[in-house]
């Protein structure tokens, strides 16, 4: 196990650009993604919508850093949903969401990642959609691919795989998925990532393995990815579960099977970086 460095960003001032973004209009609702951590892997939309809205609505997983770069006079409000922990209700929180909205503000739902990725952006727009609220959503860059990469992990590899797999790791009642085909995932892909699976990390595990995965090949979890507090665990399909007790890895985190995790030993830039800089 290696932990990535402290890295931060000097002060920087917004400047000028040659372009056009859109106006975030009183009565707008935008689903915006805000990356795996890293504030500089934000968009200019996304910016452009943290430093306008009047209400500032985010999930447990938005980085404080990102949250400090939203308009001061904006409102903030919570509806982070962690597993095991009390939680509000998604349908309450896209009733809110068009509540504000049909008050005449500016509504900026902020979530972890991409808000189409495993991020309920669909059941919310689909709210929003039924009570006239328009709305835009602005991708942002999945934990699957920039979390993986600030890990030294790629999502595909020529030499390895032509097919990556994004797999939820529970279903809504927070079990592990039973409309999953086992059998079918472990045998067609050759890289599956899986989201919110550490809980049932032993259970996947096993049902990859008798549904036909090598229990010898690589695997990897990586939790806080692109965030100074960011850890990476590697190890074998069989020995992943308890590597990552041993390492005290919580959530949030990724999981990660296949051939391309053995390519994190050349190109753990992170690391590398760390260690020129010290």
């Amino acid at each position: 196990m290696r932990k990535a460095p402290s890295f931060g960003y000097s002060p920087a001032i917004m400047i000028g650009l040659p372009i056009s973004l859109p106006e975030f209009r009183p009565g707008q609702v935008w689903l915006v993604g805000a990356g795996p951590g890293d504030p500089g892997l934000l968009s200019l939309l996304a910016l452009h919508a943290l430093q306008s809205c009047d209400v500032l609505v985010y999930d447990a997983l938005v980085d404080d850093r990102i949250l400090s770069l939203a308009n001061p006079e904006a409102a903030r409000e919570y509806a982070g949903k962690r597993g095991g922990k009390p939680s509000p209700l998604q349908k309450d929180i896209s009733n809110r969401l068009v509540e504000l909205a049909q008050e005449g503000k500016r509504v900026l739902r902020l979530k972890g990642g991409d808000p189409f990725v495993f991020g309920r952006g669909a059941e919310e727009a689909q709210v929003l959609v039924k009570s006239g609220v328009p709305f835009r959503v602005v991708p942002g860059i999945t934990s699957g691919v920039g979390g993986l990469a600030y890990a030294g992990i790629p999502a595909t590899s020529r030499d390895c795989n032509s097919a990556v797999a994004f797999v939820t790791g529970h279903d809504a009642t927070g079990d592990v998925p039973d409309s999953i085909d086992w059998q079918s995932l472990a045998h067609a892909v050759p890289v599956l990532v899986f989201y919110m699976a550490l809980k049932h990390l032993d259970r996947i595990s096993a049902k990859l393995i008798e549904a036909g995965r090598s229990p010898d090949e690589p695997a990897a979890a990586v939790a806080r990815a692109s965030t100074p507090a960011q850890k990476v665990v590697t190890a074998t399909l069989s020995t992943l579960s308890a590597a990552v007790k041993a390492a005290g890895i919580e959530p949030p985190a990724l999981i990660v099977v296949g051939e391309v995790v053995r390519l994190r030993e050349q190109l753990d830039w992170l690391s590398a970086l760390a260690a020129s800089e010290a």
